[in-house]
């Protein structure tokens, strides 16, 4: 794919390529938000999200692997402009079905991810990704926030959520992790969380620390959870060191 692409040089990372769930697979979006909402309170979280961004009326954000709409749609209500991006096709007609349930007219949705989805519009003032960088090695999670960070408007908000490691007693809090995910939502979900770490590619948080400032980001808040789990609040530097 990417050889036809002569924006696309031939060594590049084929993003479109899934790893992990079948996110192509209709069945398994539809089940996606209520699968994760037996373990997490996706709407308390998106909230303050956008308190963390401080999103306003006459924003444009973008939302890279958006998903099944649920940040998109909370942003869209408060905000100009929302980018829904994702590589799912799956994922971004069901994201356009509840928006336009909801009379959502703000969003525009696009097939794509890190490291290729071009902006073509003004500078952005917010970039919100959760539970999506860990599709990239982290070579391509370096570059991919460098591409990020050149779509933001100066001072402009980032926020990541992703699986990320702590060093400290890594065996320890992975088991915990799943075994928590098998009591709260099934045994699918500790097996999704199983594959997660065997075949995707989350990493170490002083790694991610690292590709966040080699980026351009001043990181403002880092909350770790569990050992397992990163939250970044970052804004984009002057300069990139």
């Amino acid at each position: 794919m990417n050889n036809l692409n002569p924006l696309v040089p031939s060594w590049q990372y084929d993003e479109m390529v899934q790893v992990g769930k079948d996110f192509a697979n209709r069945e398994v979006v539809e089940g996606y938000d209520s699968r994760h909402q037996r373990f997490r309170d996706i709407e308390k979280e998106n909230a303050a999200t956008i308190v963390g961004i401080n999103l306003q009326a006459d924003h444009t954000i973008a939302d890279f692997g958006c998903g099944t709409g649920a940040f998109v749609l909370q942003a869209a209500r408060c905000s100009k402009k929302v980018h829904a991006i994702d590589i799912s096709t799956a994922m971004l007609d069901y994201t356009r079905t509840k928006a336009q349930s909801l009379n959502l007219t703000n969003i525009e949705y696009h097939h794509g991810g890190f490291l290729t989805y071009r902006h073509n519009d003004s500078p952005l003032d917010a970039i919100v990704t959760s539970m999506a960088l860990h599709h990239l090695p982290d070579f391509w999670k370096q570059k991919a926030l460098y591409r990020l960070n050149g779509m933001l408007k100066p001072n402009g908000k980032l926020f990541l959520a992703d699986v990320v490691f702590t060093e400290k007693d890594v065996e320890k809090n992975v088991n915990a992790m799943i075994n928590n995910l098998a009591a709260k939502a099934g045994p699918e979900m500790a097996e999704d969380a199983s594959r997660h770490v065997r075949k995707e590619y989350s990493t170490f948080t002083w790694i991610m620390e690292g590709l966040l400032s080699r980026s351009g980001f001043k990181i403002d808040h880092a909350d770790y959870i569990d050992g397992v789990l990163a939250k970044y609040l970052c804004t984009k530097k002057a300069d990139i060191e």
